[in-house]
């Protein structure tokens, strides 16, 4: 594709690089990328892209701009809270570069939309947050002949490669087996140091340039692993795995499969059951929300409290609890609830 004349002029400082020049840009222009989530790896991984001068950018999410996301996930801002996210990032993104064709996919990826989806992309970047879609984005990726660009985020440390290209390994390959369902927090359940996405999603965004215009070494056959607290990174090798059942010499996986039941997570309706057996076994709920428990607070219920949370938690808000037991030590402190027994138990 040929550069435009205000082209030539946004691009001038990628156009005067030798190694990637005027024949780099119009690869770029000529490409389509799917970025996977426009969360904390999504912002801004779409918006150096954007940025570069991507063609095509398709961007995948379900779900709507909160104000706890404004930390990290800084292609949404103040006046989009409330927002869909696919909304909020094309706007963003338009802003930056309306050279740029954005393609919005307000859902959230499936066994069966995936293929459909990624067959229209040349390179597929994962910013997903949750081991059945990246199980779901590598398989869909291997199977439709795509580039799977991947990064992970946990607390303060990252991880970064590339899966699918030719002769190299892909997430099955490194990761054959899921962990055990909770096993891994969440980056809601265990937090995230902010900057930490901003890092590991343009290093994805380095990659994605670097595959679609043939400069330099990607990461093929090799992870980083980023630790923020000393800024140290480490490279591990990833062999490609002859017996992989997706990309190995004798597949065994040929269509997409229930990436929740791989994982051992619930479907909805296995969730359904058990709480109708739950409430079946007992004769109180097992859950009661924070306004419930206030309002039975208001009328002098006087239940026994029990905070399972960490020390820098506690910092952030706080009730008038009996106990407090930081849940990595509740099994072995479960005990000094014995005196109680005969109280009826609030534990959050």
């Amino acid at each position: 594709m040929t550069l435009t004349s205000d082209e030539v002029q946004r691009y001038a400082r990628h156009l005067i690089l030798p190694e990637f020049g005027k024949a780099g840009q119009e690869k770029l222009k000529a490409s389509k990328v799917l970025c996977v989530g426009a969360g904390g790896l999504g912002s801004p991984m779409a918006m150096y892209l954007a940025a570069a001068g991507v063609g095509t950018l398709g961007i995948m999410d379900f779900d709507v701009v909160d104000v706890s996301n404004l930390q990290r996930q800084i292609i949404h801002g103040q006046s989009t809270v409330g927002e869909r996210k696919v909304v909020s990032a094309a706007n963003r993104i338009k802003d930056l570069n309306p050279h740029v064709n954005v393609k919005i996919h307000e859902a959230a990826i499936s066994s069966a939309n995936a293929r459909e989806i990624i067959r229209e992309y040349d390179v597929v970047a994962d910013g997903t947050d949750n081991f059945p879609t990246r199980y779901l984005v590598n398989d869909a990726c291997v199977l439709e002949g795509k580039v799977n660009v991947y990064a992970s985020i946990f607390r303060f440390d990252g991880q970064a490669t590339v899966f699918g290209m030719k002769d190299g390994p892909c997430y099955r390959c490194l990761y054959p087996d899921p962990p055990p369902p909770g096993m891994v927090p969440s980056c809601a359940e265990g937090g995230v140091l902010g900057v930490l996405p901003g890092i590991m999603g343009t290093l994805q965004a380095l990659e994605v340039i670097k595959v679609l215009t043939g400069i330099g070494e990607p990461l093929k056959g090799r992870l980083q692993v980023f630790d923020a607290l000393t800024f140290k990174f480490r490279e591990l090798k990833i062999r490609k795995d002859p017996k992989c059942p997706i990309c190995g010499d004798k597949r065994t996986i040929h269509e997409l499969i229930d990436y929740n039941q791989f994982c051992g997570i619930p479907n909805e309706e296995a969730l359904k059951a058990m709480e109708a057996q739950a409430k079946a076994e007992e004769s109180t709920p097992e859950k009661i929300t924070p306004q419930e428990l206030k309002e039975r607070m208001d009328k002098g219920d006087k239940p026994y409290l029990v905070d399972l949370r960490n020390a820098n938690e506690l910092d952030i808000c706080k009730l008038d609890y009996d106990a407090w037991i930081p849940m990595p030590e509740f099994a072995e402190r479960v005990s000094e609830l014995a005196p109680y027994k005969d109280k009826e138990f609030v534990l959050y």
